[in-house]
C-alpha cells in the first residue's frame, strides 16, 4: 500500500516537475546555483587552509580558536548563502523567476543554523568522541527534517510511514512509530550527555570536596540522567512503562546469566568510590602491575605504569583480590636496601657510609630520617640495612634504589670496604679403602 501511495504521488507531480523544467528560467537558476556551489566550496577550502595555520598558531587564545574554529565550520554554508543571495537580488530586477533560489536560500539558511547550533554546543559541552563521531549524520538528518517541512512535503512523508506498519497483539508498530522513538532516545540521551558533561565540570571544580566525593557524585548524576532520559523517551512515544514488567523480567535473568560480571563491576566501582579505598592519584600494586590510578571509571580502573602503559583493572578484581595502596592514607613509603660488608671491615664506618650515601636523592626525606641498622651477622658477612623514607612513589622505586646502591658502591670503594661474595669451606675426607 505504501509503494502503491508512493507511485501515485510521484506521477501527480511528475507533470508540474517537468513543465518547469522546460522553462529556460529553471535552467538559467540551476547554471547559477552550480556556479555559485563550486565557487562558495574553493573559497570555503581556501579560507580553511588559511585559517587552519592561525588555529595552530601557539599565541592564539583558547577563544580565538574556538571562534576560528567555528569560522571554518560554517564557512561553506555562508559563502554559498552570500552568493545566491546576490544573484537572487541580481536577478529580481531582471524580471528573472527566482523561486528556485529562494528555496535554496531558505535550505542554506536552515543548514546554517543547524551548523551553528551543533558547534555552540559542542563547544560548550565538550561531548564525547561518540557524538563527535556521528556530527556529521546528525546535521544531516536535521536537516532533511527541516527541508521536508520547509518544502511542505512533512505531513506526506509522516502520512506514508504511518501506514507502512504492522500489530503485534495490541500494540501497532509502524515505521513512524519506530523513527519516533529513535529520535527520542537520541534526543534525550544527547541532551542527558551534554546535561551530564556540564555537571561533571561543575562538580570537578569544587574543592571543598574529596576526589572521590567528586567523581562518585559524578558517576551518580551521569546515570541517573541516562536512565531518566531513557525512561521520557519511551513515555513520549506512547509507550506504556507498566508493559516493561516482562522485559524487566528478561533483563533480569540476562544479568543472572551473561551479565553479571559487568553489574559486578559496575557495583563494585560505586563501592569502591564510596569506601574511599581506592582514589584517583593512588599508587597501588594488583598483582604485576604497579603504578598510578589515573581514572575511575565505571567498570574498570586505569592504573598508569612508569613506562606510560595503561592498564585497565576491573573493579572486581580490586574488591576480590590483595591491593597494595601504597599512599592509602599516607602518602610516605620506606624502602629498605640491605647489603653485606666482611668481617674484616668496621661496621660502624659502613653505616656511617650509608647515611651519607642517602644524601645522593632528593627525594629522600629529612623526617622521618634515614637510618642505618646492623641486623645480623650471616654466613658471608655483616649484614646492614639502609632504610630512607619518600613521599613520591608514583615517581619510581627503582630509580632511588638504583641512585643509593651507586652511591653505597662508590663509597665503599673509596673507603676500601669490601662487599663479600659467599664463601664456603670444602673438607675433602679420605676414606682408607
Amino acid at each position: 500500500m505504501l509503494i502503491e501511495d508512493a507511485v501515485a504521488w510521484f506521477q501527480e507531480n511528475m507533470a508540474a516537475w517537468l513543465q518547469t523544467m522546460r522553462e529556460p528560467q529553471f535552467w538559467w537558476q540551476v547554471v547559477v546555483l552550480l556556479v555559485t556551489t563550486g565557487l562558495a566550496w574553493f573559497l570555503s577550502r581556501r579560507w580553511r587552509s588559511f585559517n587552519q595555520k592561525m588555529i595552530d598558531d601557539p599565541a592564539a587564545s583558547p577563544l580565538r580558536r574556538s571562534f576560528l574554529a567555528g569560522l571554518s565550520r560554517v564557512a561553506f554554508p555562508v559563502l554559498l548563502m552570500t552568493g545566491v543571495g546576490i544573484a537572487t537580488a541580481v536577478m529580481r530586477p531582471l524580471e528573472y523567476d527566482s523561486a528556485l533560489l529562494e528555496v535554496i536560500n531558505t535550505l542554506i539558511l536552515a543548514f546554517f543554523v543547524i551548523r551553528l547550533t551543533i558547534f555552540v554546543l559542542d563547544t560548550t559541552f565538550r561531548p564525547g568522541p561518540l557524538l563527535k563521531a556521528w556530527e556529521n549524520t546528525l546535521t544531516a538528518v536535521l536537516w532533511v527534517a527541516v527541508a521536508l517541512y520547509l518544502l511542505g512535503w512533512m505531513d506526506e512523508v509522516v502520512l506514508g510511514l504511518d501506514r507502512f506498519a504492522m500489530t503485534i497483539g495490541e500494540m501497532r508498530i509502524s515505521l513512524l512509530s519506530i523513527l519516533q522513538f529513535t529520535f527520542a532516545i537520541v534526543f534525550f540521551l544527547l541532551s542527558a550527555t551534554f546535561l551530564s558533561r556540564f555537571i561533571q565540570r561543575r562538580i570537578m571544580r569544587a574543592d571543598y570536596m574529596t576526589v572521590s566525593m567528586r567523581i562518585g557524585l559524578s558517576k551518580s548524576a551521569k546515570f541517573s540522567l541516562f536512565t531518566i532520559a531513557i525512561l521520557v523517551a519511551l513515555n513520549a512515544v506512547g509507550i506504556n512503562l507498566t508493559t516493561l514488567t516482562v522485559l524487566s523480567g528478561a533483563i533480569g535473568v540476562g544479568i543472572g546469566f551473561g551479565l553479571q560480571r559487568i553489574i559486578a563491576n559496575f557495583i563494585s566501582g560505586f563501592v569502591l568510590i564510596a569506601d574511599r579505598s581506592i582514589k584517583q592519584g593512588d599508587v597501588i600494586t594488583v598483582g604485576d602491575s604497579f603504578g598510578w590510578v589515573q581514572e575511575l571509571a565505571a567498570r574498570y580502573v586505569v592504573v598508569r605504569d612508569r613506562d606510560g602503559v595503561e592498564t585497565l583493572i576491573p573493579n572486581e578484581n580490586l574488591m576480590i583480590n590483595e591491593v597494595i595502596n601504597w599512599s592509602h592514607s599516607d602518602r610516605k613509603i620506606r624502602l629498605k636496601l640491605p647489603v653485606s660488608i666482611s668481617y674484616g671491615d668496621d661496621p660502624e664506618e659502613a653505616m656511617a657510609l650509608l647515611l651519607k650515601a642517602a644524601e645522593v636523592s632528593d627525594r629522600i626525606l629529612k623526617d622521618p630520617a634515614p637510618v642505618a641498622r646492623l641486623m645480623a651477622f650471616g654466613d658471608n658477612g655483616i649484614e646492614l640495612e639502609l632504610r630512607v623514607w619518600i613521599q613520591d612513589p608514583e615517581q619510581g622505586i627503582a630509580n632511588v634504589r638504583s641512585d643509593i646502591n651507586l652511591a653505597i658502591w662508590r663509597a665503599f670503594k673509596a673507603a676500601d670496604i669490601t662487599i663479600p661474595f659467599p664463601q664456603r669451606d670444602v673438607h675433602l675426607r679420605q676414606i682408607d679403602g
